[in-house]
């Protein structure tokens, strides 16, 4: 799918938050601003609490898994009761979608009974379909191509760490996974510098870096990891073999990618490489030993705990801002 089609091939006449791409950069700072402000009024609260405000009181929101999720469905399912909301929980054996009821259909159905979605599916085409036949805002909480809320949470997480992300170094270690073509997004609106390490083979769609460059990103792509990493302000990196494809892959090409890609773990030797006051993201979950050696993940530059919170309070920011607008 070219990057073009990750997109809404017309208006919609809701606020979804589907992709990156869909906003400008001063919109989507102002939604980490949002996220930042509510964190703070938040300081010192018990969880149990809703907060101050409770704007989602009396609103709906379906859930939709079709892959397994910890952070994304205990973020968003805590954010929206927070927010005075209340929850439903779906997974594809709970819809008809299992038995050949099509997308189209469920969109209009759901859309009748609560006031925004939220879906987790492995195929960027069903996030589509969804958002184009559905009258209430429609959410990424991760597809295939994508995953615009995690990098939104990591660019919040460096910013309370290190300051503004503009004119920063980020290097992107090991496979282009769907974060790591959220952070090709994220470099172009948010204006940091993007160095991406990965195996040939395992990098990012070249239809991607074509978008990247045509909307003023800075990115650069290499194979050695030693360089991509050299002063980088932040490094980053992904399990090899993402949810989406999960049960997809032969085992010996799962195999065969843990060979290729065995030289791009991030050890403290690689982070040694970085800034000195470099920090290490992860989106979770990982695989100690693999991608990312214990001693760096559960080290003092690693900020993977602050990264997971912060979903909570972005994604927040997002419900709000597709439900008031």
């Amino acid at each position: 799918m070219s990057i073009a089609a990750t997109t809404m091939t017309r208006a919609p006449a809701v606020r979804h938050f589907l992709d990156l791409t869909d906003f400008t950069g001063a919109e989507l700072r102002d939604l980490i601003e949002r996220a930042k402000t509510m964190k703070n009024a938040r300081a010192g609260a018990p969880r149990g609490t809703p907060d101050r405000a409770t704007p989602l009181k009396g609103r709906i929101v379906a859930l939709i898994f079709e892959k397994q999720s910890t952070r994304t469905r205990l973020s968003f399912d805590v954010g929206i009761r927070q927010l005075g909301g209340e929850t439903i929980v779906l997974n594809g054996y709970d819809l008809q979608l299992g038995r050949g009821e099509t997308i189209a259909d469920t969109a209009r159905v759901l859309s009748r009974y609560v006031d925004a979605i939220v879906i987790r599916t492995a195929k960027h085409e069903t996030l589509l379909e969804l958002a184009l036949n559905a009258t209430v805002p429609v959410i990424n909480g991760l597809t295939n191509l994508s995953h615009p809320c995690q990098v939104m949470a990591d660019v919040m997480t460096f910013e309370e760490a290190r300051g503004p992300i503009a004119g920063k170094n980020v290097a992107w270690i090991g496979s282009g996974t769907n974060v790591a073509s959220s952070f090709i997004h994220a470099a172009a609106r948010f204006g940091f510098n993007l160095r991406i390490a990965c195996a040939a083979g395992e990098g990012p769609r070249p239809e991607l870096i074509e978008w990247a460059r045509a909307n003023g990103a800075k990115v650069t792509l290499g194979e050695n990891s030693e360089k991509i990493v050299a002063g980088a302000a932040c490094v980053v990196t992904d399990t090899w073999v993402s949810v989406t494809e999960e049960g997809q892959i032969a085992a010996d090409v799962v195999s065969s990618r843990h060979t290729k890609l065995a030289p791009y773990c991030v050890t403290p030797a690689l982070m040694a490489k970085a800034a000195p006051n470099a920090v290490f993201l992860h989106c979770l979950p990982a695989h100690r030993g693999e991608e990312v050696a214990a001693e760096v993940i559960d080290g003092p530059q690693s900020l993977v705990w602050e990264e997971a919170e912060n979903r909570l309070h972005v994604q927040k920011a997002i419900l709000l801002n597709c439900l008031e607008g």
